[in-house]
């Protein structure tokens, strides 16, 4: 859990200059960096997707994680959840886009290689170095983005500490059992899910992807790999 309470640290301090010297900045110049750190966030989500060892594997979990992050509607009860935090703070400068900040930084902080790999390794081996590392570019992203935004991007804390945190003590109960195969169809389904982020981030596409009603597709993997080699098994 300390890997992640640094990660929120991050996050929290790079939020609060963000809003507090958001003037200095121009809108040209917030425009031009947006675009540079969309097409980094791009190239960390092709990276992630490429390191597939079976294409199969990312396709159907990312296909069935859609189905059922639809039917639950995870990105409708995202922008709930930052409408009722929004009702519960002070009306002001910096609210106006309290919803999108909340729900695109909540995505893009928990969603990923270094977010899955890092919380694993940390529960796992107590080796804080990944992410740490992510908590760096967390805070970094968050200037941007708070200056942007607004003040919902520093509650993004709230599921990125629920998020990261509960995967890292999972990960020390569970994954001594949790193959290297599944971790890497993971990792590159979550690769996949930044790539949305990105395009969203772009403004490319006629319609905005719902990355979050994909989330469930991260975890499919777990059930995917040993499924399908207990049938290439039987065959």
């Amino acid at each position: 859990m300390l890997a992640t309470v640094i990660n929120v640290v991050l996050v929290l301090a790079g939020s609060a200059a963000g809003l507090l010297f958001k003037n200095l900045i121009s809108d040209r110049l917030m425009a031009i960096l947006t675009q540079a750190l969309s097409l980094c966030v791009l190239g960390v989500g092709i990276s992630s997707a490429i390191g597939t060892q079976n294409m199969l594997c990312v396709i159907v979990c990312m296909v069935l994680g859609a189905m059922l992050g639809s039917a639950v509607d995870i990105e409708g009860r995202l922008e709930r959840a930052g409408d009722l935090l929004r009702a519960r703070i002070p009306k002001g400068e910096g609210t106006g886009r309290f919803t999108e900040g909340f729900v695109n930084a909540s995505l893009l902080f928990c969603v990923g290689a270094m977010a899955i790999t890092g919380s694993i390794e940390a529960g796992l081996n107590h080796n804080y170095e990944i992410i740490v590392s992510k908590g760096v570019i967390d805070g970094v992203t968050s200037i941007s983005f708070a200056a942007a935004m607004g003040v919902g991007v520093a509650f993004s804390v709230l599921p990125l500490l629920i998020y990261q945190g509960g995967i890292t003590l999972l990960a020390g109960w569970v994954g001594p059992y949790l193959p290297d195969a599944v971790i890497t169809e993971m990792t590159a389904v979550g690769g996949a899910l930044i790539i949305g982020i990105a395009v969203n981030m772009l403004g490319l596409g006629k319609e905005r992807i719902k990355v979050g009603n994909m989330l469930p597709a991260m975890f499919l993997p777990i059930l995917y790999v040993p499924l399908a080699d207990w049938l290439a098994g039987l065959f």
